[in-house]
């Protein structure tokens, strides 16, 4: 995980990020003739519409603060199966599901090189009066952002992503290939498709590899600016998917697929100030004052916030022992069983927050990790102790949450989350933990099923 972030190449033939006038340009000869407005939804899925691109200026013009589109509210208060739920403050049968509107950042705007005359770019959730909709994923990243700058600190983020790979309903691969190069030709070939549209986009990519489990994949990036860590994930994530479709596979970012398989979201954190990295030492055993708070925020904080970073039932289910996730929350030195992991060296020492599974939605992982550190950085509390050995016999820090209703009390309990979210969101969040159990108790299990000629 380097400290370089990579500048997207500005051709247009090379798929790269286009300007609005750029786009009016090529619009204008047929070279782009649809745009994908987005919008990261509460799950971390690009939502939104189709637009034809000739007639969007002829109704915009040259106003580039001019909303894309319009769509229900629901996008941003629903369950992963888009059904309108009751008890959002956002919208409902009371107001007959209002619309939102889409507020176009430019900055995101690229081609999909394998989307022919298609570009796509990401949106912000405002109201009519072009208020920002605060419970929207995009918009709470932004917020955190902000607290961290008025304290001079510039974030840097690196995400790895783990998902797996099936095809005919198994892994694409039969056993562990973590690091390995000898790849079957069909997981080969998927890979180059992969790396090739994800260079074309503009989408920088440190690494991919096999992991420790059957048909797992983790693809690492480069650091960057936070935000646009989490635009290039939601991207990079819808590519996966589309791709995979067209290698005749199948996609899953669940945090646990299968029993004793787990996927992990990791996020990369450091701080910048005045360009400087503020984490720097020559031995991670004697971390600046700046890093040390951060560990202790994070540590105090994120116990708290479990629906940003574990949002379903399943989410639990990865925190098993010795599986790589954590099950305490402890930090320590290059140690993958602790919660917080401090690595990295010289300018490049960062801390590593494992806690946020595959499923988790990359915006607001990192605002719940980025509150943490400013948390930390605004109130000086000191780190415990560091954890030294085996993370998982741990037992004197406090523990993972053990399943989602445990996190949704915490959350819902605890007034540092609502000082750093606001009562607002904490609402709009813990409603859709409320609904994820309630769907969850509701369900009949494959394990319940097995028990049909027993009872």
């Amino acid at each position: 995980m380097n400290t370089q972030h990579a500048t997207p190449d500005a051709d247009l033939k090379q798929g790269a990020f286009l300007s609005f006038m750029d786009l009016k340009a090529a619009a204008a000869e047929g070279e782009i003739r649809t745009l994908l407005a987005a919008i990261p939804d509460m799950q971390g899925r690009l939502q939104g519409k189709r637009l034809a691109v000739l007639p969007l200026f002829d109704r915009i013009g040259a106003d580039a603060e001019a909303p894309v589109a319009e769509a229900c509210a629901y996008l941003l208060a629903t369950n992963i199966d888009m059904d309108p739920i009751d008890g959002f403050d956002l919208t409902g049968w009371a107001d007959g599901f209002q619309d939102i509107r889409f507020r176009a950042d430019w900055s995101t705007l690229r081609l999909l090189p394998y989307l022919p005359h298609t570009a796509v770019v990401l949106c912000d959730a405002v109201f009519a009066d072009a208020t920002p909709v605060a419970v929207a994923p995009r918009q709470m990243l932004r917020v955190q952002l902000e607290r961290l700058a008025d304290l001079g600190y510039g974030p840097q983020v690196g995400l790895e992503s783990e998902f797996l790979l099936y095809k005919d309903g198994k892994p694409v691969t039969r056993h562990n290939m973590d690091y390995g190069l000898d790849h079957p030709p069909h997981l080969g070939d998927f890979f180059r498709h992969l790396e090739d549209a994800l260079f074309d986009a503009g989408i920088p990519v440190e690494a991919v590899k096999t992991e420790g489990q059957p048909g797992q994949i983790e693809v690492t990036f480069p650091y960057g600016p936070a935000l646009e860590a989490c635009d290039n994930h939601v991207l990079y994530k819808q590519t996966v998917k589309h791709l995979a479709v067209r290698h005749g596979m199948l996609a899953s970012f669940m945090a646990a697929p299968a029993t004793g398989v787990g996927s992990g979201l990791h996020a990369h954190l450091s701080l910048l100030r005045e360009g400087e990295p503020v984490f720097a030492t020559t031995s991670p055993r004697d971390l600046p004052m700046e890093a040390r708070h951060s560990i202790a925020g994070l540590l105090s904080a994120m116990p708290y916030l479990g629906p940003f970073y574990g949002p379903y039932v399943n989410s639990y289910k990865r925190y098993g022992a010795y599986s790589f996730a954590p099950q305490y929350m402890n930090w320590g030195i290059d140690n993958r069983g602790c919660a917080i992991r401090v690595t990295g060296h010289g300018n490049g020492t960062h801390l590593e927050g494992r806690l946020p599974g595959a499923d988790a939605n990359p915006y607001l992982a990192v605002a719940a990790l980025l509150a943490s550190i400013g948390h930390g950085l605004r109130d000086k509390p000191n780190p415990p102790p560091l954890h030294e050995g085996d993370a998982y016999t741990d037992r004197n820090s406090p523990p993972v949450p053990p399943d989602l209703p445990a996190a949704l009390a915490s959350f819902e309990s605890s007034p540092l989350v609502r000082e750093l979210f606001g009562e607002e969101v904490v609402r709009h969040y813990a409603r859709a933990a409320e609904a994820a159990i309630g769907e969850h108790r509701r369900m009949v299990t494959d394990i319940e099923l097995e028990l049909l000629d027993r009872v």
